[in-house]
């Protein structure tokens, strides 16, 4: 995969005090590609490490902007960070730790996909469910965020009641 690198659009020194950083975030060009490459390889490595607010700060270096999710497809669409991102790792952090499939990894242009493996006890055995995750990244800092996997029965030991509370 090339690296590509990304040109500024228009003139950023033109941003009066009284504009919100949330204005001057949205004028940011899309991610290069190794800024995604960085975001990529640190979203297992925080995670499984149980640190919050570096894997907060890891997606916020990539995605200031509003956050919109399918997770999974088919389900209601959860908008803004909190709800997307940090009430799922208050739910599924401590329980479950994340793989990426090597060699699934694909990063084009803007947009980064993947399979991956997601361990959990449950039931007292070890499990691996597989989800395949596509992110893409906005010029205005906006991200939106579409999953695809088998949606555990609420029944289903442990993970089944985590998924009770995120998706009843």
């Amino acid at each position: 995969i090339e690296d590509e690198r990304f040109e500024p659009r228009g003139d950023r020194s033109i941003i009066t005090p009284s504009q919100s950083n949330a204005q001057k975030e949205s004028d940011m060009p899309k991610p290069t590609f190794e800024a995604l490459k960085t975001w990529a390889e640190n979203y297992p490595k925080l995670w499984n490490a149980g640190d919050k607010q570096a894997w907060i700060d890891n997606y916020k270096k990539v995605a200031p902007g509003n956050v919109r999710m399918l997770d999974p497809v088919g389900t209601p669409e959860k908008v803004g960070f909190e709800h997307c991102c940090a009430d799922s790792w208050d739910l599924f952090q401590p329980n479950v730790r994340f793989r990426i499939v090597p060699g699934s990894l694909f990063i084009c242009d803007n947009e980064v996909a993947w399979l991956l493996e997601n361990h959990f006890t449950s039931g007292g055995r070890e499990h691996i469910g597989l989800s395949i995750e596509t992110y893409r990244f906005e010029e205005n800092g906006d991200l939106v965020i579409r999953t695809y996997y088998k949606v555990p029965r609420h029944d289903d030991a442990e993970i089944g009641e985590m998924f009770q509370t995120y998706l009843p």
